[in-house]
C-alpha cells in the first residue's frame, strides 16, 4: 500500500450549481504491507507508519504557519458581507471622515449584488469579475445617475482592500485583489480659496467657533480633517521660537513632524492637558459641512468649499508665495511628488501670462 497525505481545500460551486470538493494528495514514496503476516513485516509497517506520522506532524505545523494555503474550515463558512460590514465599522472608529463614507457607500452597493449568504468558500475569480462589472456598468448614484470615474475607482478599491484583508487573515487562500485591475482614476478638480477669500472668511462670523478655528488652521498648516480632529496637546511642541506638530497621519499611518506658523499656533489656543483634544467639540457631519457652505456665502465666496478644500488652499498658497514643490510635498505628507504636482498646474504663472498675450481686438457686437 502506498502512503500519502490528503489535503482538503474546501469546496466550490460549479457552473451547473453542484458543489465540488477540492482535495490534493502528497505521495510520500513509502509503502507498507497491506496484510502483514510476520513479525518483521509488522515491525516494518510500524516504522514506516511512524515515518508518515512524523511528516504529517511537520505538515500540520506548516499549515498553521499558512505555508500551504489550506482553507480554515471556520473562516471559509463566514459570509463576505458580514466581514465587509465589520471592516466598515472598524473604519468608522478609526476615522469618521470621508474615508468611512466611501466604505459605507461601497457596502451599500455590494449589498445590491451579493447574497447575504455568500461565504468565502464560494469566492472565485468569476465573483470578482461580477463585482467589477457591476461598478463599471450598473452601479448608480442616489439620483439614479451613473457613477463618476473616481467613484468607481474609490468603491472598487475598497472592495479590493477587503479582499487583501481577507487573504491576510486566512479567509481565502488566494489574494484575489492582485488578480483584478482597478479602475483608472480621473483627475479631479481641486477646489481651493485664494488669499483674499481666506481673509474674507477670517473676518466673517461662523456659527461654530471651533469649526472656524480648525478650518483656518488647516488653511495655514495643510493638515487633513482627520489629523486635526484627533490632534492632542502632547503632539504640539512649543520649542524656542517655533512650534512643531508631531503626529501620525490617519490616512497613511506615517509619522510627521510639521512646523507651523505663529498665527497657526495662535489658532490652537491655550495649552491644556497632554491628552486633551486641541479642537474640542469638532465633529464630522452634515451640520458642520452645511455651515461651511453658509459661512462661505456670508463671506461672499461663490465656491463649493468643503473642509478638505482648506488643505488644497494651503498647498496653493505655499506655491504661490515661493515654496518649492518638494517642500510642499513633504509638508502635506505626500508619498509621491506627482500628487503635489497637481497644485503646480493650478498656479502655473506662464499659463496666466499666455492668457493676455494676444493683442486686444476691436470688436463690434
Amino acid at each position: 500500500m502506498s502512503l500519502s497525505i490528503e489535503y482538503y481545500r474546501g469546496s466550490e460551486i460549479s457552473s451547473e450549481g453542484k458543489r465540488r470538493h477540492l482535495r490534493n494528495f502528497e505521495k510520500l514514496s513509502t509503502y507498507i504491507f497491506s496484510d502483514p503476516k510476520t513479525t518483521a513485516e509488522r515491525n516494518y509497517n510500524r516504522e514506516k507508519l511512524q515515518y508518515a506520522e512524523d511528516i504529517l506532524a511537520i505538515r500540520k505545523a506548516e499549515y498553521a504557519q499558512g505555508k500551504y494555503g489550506i482553507k480554515n474550515s471556520y473562516n471559509v463558512k463566514r459570509t463576505f458581507l458580514a466581514f465587509f460590514e465589520e471592516l466598515t465599522e472598524e473604519k468608522q472608529k478609526q476615522d469618521s471622515s470621508n474615508n468611512y463614507g466611501n466604505w459605507f457607500s461601497t457596502l451599500q452597493h455590494l449589498k445590491k449584488i451579493i447574497s447575504n449568504n455568500l461565504t468565502f468558500e464560494e469566492i472565485d475569480e468569476n465573483f470578482i469579475k461580477k463585482v467589477r462589472a457591476y461598478f463599471k456598468n450598473e452601479a448608480l448614484t442616489k439620483s439614479n445617475l451613473p457613477l463618476s470615474q473616481n467613484s468607481k475607482y474609490s468603491y472598487f478599491n475598497k472592495f479590493k482592500a477587503s479582499l487583501r484583508r481577507a487573504f491576510d487573515e486566512g479567509y481565502t487562500t488566494i489574494n484575489f485583489a492582485t488578480r483584478t485591475k482597478s479602475f483608472d482614476q480621473a483627475e479631479s478638480q481641486r477646489e481651493y480659496l485664494t488669499f483674499n477669500e481666506v481673509q474674507a472668511l477670517a473676518k466673517t462670523e461662523c456659527k461654530y467657533y471651533v469649526l472656524k478655528r480648525a478650518f483656518l488652521f488647516s488653511c495655514l498648516s495643510g493638515l487633513r480633517w482627520s489629523d486635526i480632529n484627533t490632534l492632542v496637546w502632547s503632539e504640539v511642541r512649543d520649542e524656542d521660537n517655533f512650534t512643531k506638530v508631531n503626529f501620525r497621519q490617519e490616512k497613511t499611518d506615517g509619522v510627521e513632524y510639521l512646523y507651523i506658523s505663529k498665527q497657526a499656533r495662535d489658532l490652537l489656543g491655550m495649552r491644556q492637558y497632554p491628552q486633551d483634544r486641541v479642537f474640542k467639540g469638532l465633529k464630522y457631519g452634515m451640520t458642520y459641512n452645511t455651515e461651511i457652505v453658509r459661512w462661505c456665502n456670508r463671506a461672499g465666496v461663490p465656491k463649493h468649499i468643503t473642509f478638505h478644500s482648506a488643505r488644497h488652499t494651503n498647498a496653493v498658497l505655499l506655491l504661490e508665495n515661493g515654496a518649492d514643490i518638494y517642500t510642499v510635498s513633504k509638508r502635506l505628507g505626500h508619498r509621491e511628488i506627482r500628487t503635489t504636482a497637481i497644485y503646480a498646474k493650478i498656479i502655473d504663472s506662464k499659463m496666466k501670462e499666455a492668457a493676455e498675450m494676444i493683442p486686444e481686438l476691436n470688436i463690434n457686437l
